[in-house]
């Protein structure tokens, strides 16, 4: 066997051993992510809040509890996150978003939002519909059009 064979064959078989490791470890996250989900459903909660503010910040200048800075992985402690600052009854409280329903989040507005925790799951307009934001046009998209 040549030299060019020998060295494919290494490289099919360290892609095949990747994929495999690839596969078993997405089907652990898979597990863990359905699990952090069940906890999730099990604790929500439906609020009717005033929305103040949201922006995109860092975990640390949130101004969140400490523990909750403590329990996040180090690795996510420097990442922007979405931060919602709302008005829950009397209280003003900074509370973590999901990533799918922030840009659905109106400012100055009332709306029912389901809240686990700190975290808000859903939301829902008190007076009527929210407002979708159009999609953002891709690059080709836009070249399209011109």
């Amino acid at each position: 066997m040549s030299k060019v064979t020998i060295v494919l064959l290494v490289i099919l078989a360290i892609l095949i051993i990747a994929c495999i490791v690839l596969y078993f470890l997405g089907k652990k996250a898979e597990k863990k992510q359905a699990e952090q989900q069940e906890q999730l459903d099990a604790v929500k909660q439906t609020v009717s809040m005033l929305i103040i503010d949201k922006g995109r910040v860092r975990l640390r200048d949130a101004g969140f509890p400490p523990i909750v800075v403590e329990n996040t992985p180090k690795y996510l402690r420097r990442s922007k996150v979405p931060v919602v600052k709302a008005k829950v009854g009397p209280k003003v409280m900074t509370l973590m978003c999901d990533a799918q329903i922030y840009p659905i989040i109106p400012v100055k507005k009332e709306v029912k939002a389901t809240i686990s925790g700190i975290y808000i799951t859903g939301v829902k307009g008190l007076r009527g519909p929210l407002e979708t934001p159009e999609k953002k046009k891709g690059f080709f998209a836009r070249l399209r059009n011109k």
